[in-house]
């Protein structure tokens, strides 16, 4: 069965389109109006081995909140539904990676339940146009949606966008290894309940 989701989500603020594909190879497709959030979903597909397509058209002229934060929700909704009853998924992935003098850690369970723990002490409050502070909103956006709790820790840096690329790679590499199929679990949920 395949792993995919199509979502689009509009408000009075935004229209998001999302088209995800678990089993992809790392592609990706982004318009988000919103250059260094593209640069970072595209961290996402690329190291999580998915192939992401977003659309995005907000209320930019106001700012990027409501852009990022949607993104981050409709992204959360696209991975509980290719997700589905989660049979035979892992559940759990976590990484670790560094650039340069950054590293950051990144741990997910897709356990029904949202949560979020994001520490990441950020050198500088702009990365370019981009304000760090949206980070905490996207993500806030993906768990509640994906129904997923999420631990996010920058370990170090003192360059800010390194502190950023080292979070959204260490996130797309623990997407991979969470939604990955268990060869041993088959068509198992990975739950002593049975359910998530």
């Amino acid at each position: 069965m395949a792993r995919t989701a199509r979502i689009q989500r509009d408000t009075r603020e935004t229209r998001i389109a999302v088209e995800l594909n678990l089993d992809g190879n790392g592609r990706g497709d982004y318009q988000t109006g919103v250059p260094f959030l593209d640069h970072m979903l595209d961290q996402v597909s690329t190291h999580g081995l998915v192939d992401l397509r977003i659309q995005a058209d907000g209320d930019l002229h106001i700012d990027d909140h409501h852009t990022v934060e949607d993104i981050g929700i409709t992204l959360g909704q696209a991975f509980a539904e290719a997700l589905g009853e989660k049979r035979g998924i892992r559940r759990y992935g976590h990484a670790y990676v560094p650039l340069d003098e950054a590293l950051s850690r990144v741990v997910i369970d897709f356990s029904g339940r949202p949560g979020l723990e994001f520490h990441v002490d950020f050198r500088r409050g702009m990365i370019g146009a981009f304000d760090v502070d949206l980070f905490h909103e996207f993500f806030q956006g993906f768990v509640n949606h994906a129904r997923a709790t999420l631990h996010i820790d920058g370990l170090r840096g003192r360059n800010a966008h390194h502190q950023a690329e080292t979070v959204f790679k260490a996130f797309g590499r623990a997407l991979r290894m969470a939604i990955e199929p268990d060869p041993r679990l088959g068509d198992t949920i990975p739950s002593s309940k049975g359910s998530l």
